[in-house]
């Protein structure tokens, strides 16, 4: 039985990433989180118990600024989580081919991941956020968008969950510049897209929308869309058993 031992990398500010993986055969499952999310909750805890019995590998980890990796939330935007993320693929891809599993914007941090590293071999992204903070610039009145645009700073919603979290301005920026080569590289990975009906948080069109691009730019792309019932938690016992199924299929 694989047993999960802590990691650290070391990011480009001097501060750490933190994370734990464990070692398995014939394939390693590499989970990203959510915005504001942890490493551990119930998907990757579901997920992680999933891969031990199929005795494969599973590494997750926490982005800087948040969780137990080193840094304050404020300092990092989008650009670096990417980096984060490519940290930890450079520590992995030395072993078996690779799944990721990504979840709301580490989804969409995932798909990136996936145009440029060759060990990747498939995508199941949960709810994915393309183009999330560009998209919230656009969603909320003119004026406190406006606010967000001439103050630099604001939380992603005034509620209990966010408002401790300001976003700085730099994060629509990067957000819409990183959405514009989305498609850039078209690496052809098998790539299953989960996303709630009744989601209100992400809203299940935007993958609509991302699939309808992606196949009229390229016909023959193996994705493949998957509507189910419920919102953007999809925790329960019929959505694990279905992200069993898309993680095992090759193609």
């Amino acid at each position: 039985m694989s047993v999960l031992e802590p990691f650290h990398l070391t990011g480009p500010d001097g501060k750490r990433i933190r994370g734990d993986r464990a070692v398995g055969k014939e394939r390693l499952m590499l989970f990203i989180t959510g915005f504001l999310s942890k490493r551990w909750g119930n998907k990757s805890n579901a997920l992680a118990q999933w891969c031990e019995g199929q005795g494969w590998g599973f590494c997750c980890y926490d982005v800087r600024g948040f969780g137990e990796s080193e840094g304050r939330f404020i300092d990092y935007t989008l650009s670096d989580w990417i980096a984060d993320a490519r940290a930890v693929l450079d520590l992995i891809k030395k072993g078996p081919p690779i799944t990721v599993v990504g979840n709301s914007l580490g989804g969409w941090i995932a798909w990136l991941m996936a145009q440029e590293c060759q060990e990747i071999e498939r995508l199941v992204l949960i709810a994915p956020a393309f183009n999330m903070m560009g998209l919230r610039a656009q969603s909320i009145d003119p004026e406190r968008c406006h606010d967000w645009h001439s103050g630099g700073w604001m939380p992603w919603d005034d509620d209990p969950l966010h408002k401790d979290w300001p976003l700085s301005w730099k994060w629509v920026e990067e957000s819409e510049a990183y959405w514009k080569t989305s498609f850039d590289r078209l690496r052809p990975v098998s790539t299953a897209i989960l996303h709630g009906q009744q989601d209100t948080v992400i809203l299940p069109s935007g993958s609509s929308q991302f699939v309808e691009q992606l196949r009229s730019l390229a016909p023959s792309f193996p994705v493949e869309l998957h509507l189910a019932p419920g919102d953007h938690r999809l925790s329960g016992p019929e959505h694990l058993e279905l992200f069993q199924r898309l993680v095992q299929r090759r193609s």
